[in-house]
């Protein structure tokens, strides 16, 4: 095979590869938006809550925002009386490293009382987060909170396995600050179809955690 038509496989393969990004991206857009919330006052009311987890502090030490801002529109949900009860959903797969026990912290620190959170240590990815929202914690209708690129690929997961989710949408961050994150979420959304295509369940799964 000559050089020449390398090159032309190696084209037609980025072109396919963008096509197909594209078409996720959009798909899980379009399959999410009605679901979506900005505000406390338009968002529906449902008694438990899932927060989705993510590093308290960036590798330089700084406060990482995702995690600041999802924090304050969990605690926004509780002060406005649209969640009572709070699942927080993390990876805690490393001895000195815990998300979800930063996440409930910090909303005691917000206000919401500790004996409302429930922990949820084994929410390595999204997708076994939202399975293990419906399998462990016997939930089929809850409010997702996180960033809006991120409750969208959460929403249209929780959706694909008949889970009545809605999403409340934390404060986003600057296009510069998130630039990293957000490339890495285009690539996320194609891994979700496969992971769907594939019927890929969580990591782990476990005893069933009755929520009060």
């Amino acid at each position: 095979m000559n050089l020449k038509k390398l090159l032309k496989i190696a084209i037609a393969f980025v072109i396919l590869l963008l096509v197909i990004i594209v078409l996720a991206d959009w798909a899980v857009s379009r399959l999410s938006k009605k679901y979506l919330y900005d505000s406390t006052e338009q968002i529906p009311a449902n008694r438990v809550a899932m927060v989705l987890g993510t590093s308290k502090k960036l590798q330089s030490g700084q406060n990482n925002l995702y995690f600041v801002y999802r924090i304050k529109a969990a605690a926004d949900l509780y002060h406005a009386g649209k969640a009572t009860i709070f699942v927080v959903s993390g990876d805690n797969s490393q001895k000195d490293y815990n998300e979800s026990q930063d996440m409930k912290d910090d909303l005691v620190k917000a206000g919401v009382p500790a004996d409302s959170i429930f922990l949820d240590n084994a929410g390595l990815r999204t997708l076994d987060s939202v399975i293990r929202m419906k399998e462990i914690f016997g939930q089929n209708k809850f409010t997702i909170v996180s960033q809006k690129f991120h409750n969208e690929r959460a929403i249209t997961l929780a959706r694909h396995y008949d889970i009545e989710a809605v999403g409340y949408n934390a404060q986003d961050v600057t296009a510069y600050y998130g630039f990293k994150t957000m490339l890495r979420e285009k690539l996320a959304r194609v891994k979700m179809f496969i992971d769907l295509i594939l019927n890929k369940q969580p990591k782990f799964l476990g005893e069933k955690i009755k929520l009060p």
